[in-house]
């Protein structure tokens, strides 16, 4: 089957190996015999460009649509430059703070993204903000700007992007990587809504109880594991963020609910604040919400609010909740289980992780945009609904889609030799004939 091939077997049960070899890793550490592994580091995204904003708008390098890029933020602001047309598309900038392991962080400290024109005015509604929380793990904030006639942002031409990272005296100084990703939404055909909806549905989630399938997170936005609605298992270390993937179509709401058990206990009593932390994503990753709880080495579980049902009017509403649910697409899980965790418990040995997921509704009907939204990762194909029934990352659905062009590739290659095959083998059988045949006379 090839590379790819192997990928997508793989991915059916690199949960189920991943247990074991947690088990496994455990019972090792239990006799002393190694130290706990290294986390696995954040995978950045294939073929991300790397770029150094500036301090200033004189010198700012420029950031297109489609595309990612890659750079180190300190406490302080960075500008970056987008060209943007005159065709009513809605353009999302993000910012991916990455802290090292280990650094100190605070409930002040936080990442924020804003659009601007060149007189330095904030376009309408633009900014998004993420703060951390007990712990350093990954945060993403989104800037938008959504065309409107008489906005100042609604003419063509230059933009910029500010990334600021806010950061307390006692907190960490030290520049972190940032990741940069600009996508365009196209701009909807006459006649769209233009007010946000009525009321918001009641936000609790009906998560369902069945038997847990084993799933293995990804390191971060680019790797994320695929999820669809059900249960599912994974295991955490202290420290450690785990991210997932979830397709949610226009009219659905996503439920989403995570339990840490019982840990491998070194001492009588412990816990962690922020022990464990759940935070959810919009296809264009800017935040959701957000919610963290202590842990005890015993039990923690966290649920948060059903979003709205996906639709494209929200955007217009003023309930930040209710405005993230504005385009369907992969909505993005992220998972952390505290660092401090390991004050009390065996670090070496995973404790479970269970992920339960409501997805509430049908499919409903995309709107009427002037071209694919799909260029810019929004939407829900059937593709998508098939990366999530097989549990895959996005390395892996592209190589099981590289794959699948090859084998059609082959097929139509294999047709056309045996249909040339079945012609030349009939010419010889007629000559043959032919040549047999008496002559008249």
């Amino acid at each position: 089957m090839g590379r790819a091939g192997t990928a997508v077997r793989a991915a059916a049960l690199v949960g189920a190996a991943a247990l074991v070899g947690a088990a496994g890793a455990a019972g090792t550490a239990r006799a002393g015999e190694t130290a706990p592994q290294p986390l696995p580091a954040y995978r950045t995204a294939e073929g991300a460009t790397a770029v150094r904003g500036t301090p200033s708008t004189a010198d700012a390098p420029q950031i297109d649509a489609g595309k990612t890029y890659e750079d180190m933020l300190a406490p302080g602001e960075r500008l970056y430059r987008l060209v943007l047309g005159k065709d009513e598309s809605t353009v999302y900038v993000s910012a991916v703070l990455r802290p090292e392991p280990g650094a100190k962080v605070s409930g002040s400290d936080s990442v924020e993204v804003e659009l601007m024109t060149t007189a330095g005015r904030s376009c309408t509604g633009s900014s998004g903000r993420a703060s951390f929380g007990y712990e350093p793990y990954p945060v993403s904030a989104a800037a938008v700007r959504r065309w409107k006639e008489d906005d100042d942002c609604a003419p063509a031409g230059v933009y910029y992007a500010k990334v600021t990272r806010t950061a307390a005296k006692d907190s960490d100084q030290h520049p972190w990587p940032l990741e940069l990703r600009v996508q365009r939404e196209p701009g909807r055909s006459a006649g769209g809504p233009t007010a946000a909806p009525g009321r918001r549905p009641p936000g609790a989630p009906s998560l369902p109880g069945t038997e847990a399938a084993p799933r293995t997170g990804g390191t971060g936005f680019n790797d994320a594991r695929a999820l669809d609605a059900g249960v599912w298992r994974d295991e955490m270390r202290p420290g450690q963020t785990r991210f997932y993937r979830v397709p949610v179509d226009w009219g659905q709401q996503l439920g989403v609910g995570a339990e840490l058990a019982a840990a491998r206990m070194t001492k009588d009593f412990g816990s962690a604040s922020g022990g464990l932390t759940v935070a959810l994503y919009t296809p264009y990753r800017g935040l959701v919400s957000d919610k963290d709880t202590s842990y005890d080495g015993k039990q923690a579980g966290v649920t948060l609010e059903r979003t709205a049902p996906v639709a494209y009017e929200n955007r217009f509403s003023t309930d930040r909740a209710v405005q993230s649910a504005s385009v369907a697409g992969w909505y993005y899980l992220a998972v952390t289980m505290g660092a401090k965790v390991a004050d009390f418990t065996e670090d070496a040995a995973p404790v479970p992780l269970t992920l339960r997921l409501e997805l509430a509704g049908a499919p409903g009907k995309a709107p009427a945009y002037q071209e694919s939204p799909a260029a810019g990762g929004f939407g829900v194909g059937a593709v998508d609904r098939e990366a999530a029934k097989q549990g895959l990352t996005v390395p892996e659905a592209a190589e099981a889609a590289e794959e699948q062009s090859l084998m059609r590739a082959v097929a139509v290659a294999g047709f056309s030799a045996g249909t040339l095959l079945l012609l030349l083998l009939g010419g010889w059988i007629l000559l043959a004939r032919r040549a047999g045949r008496p002559t008249a006379g």
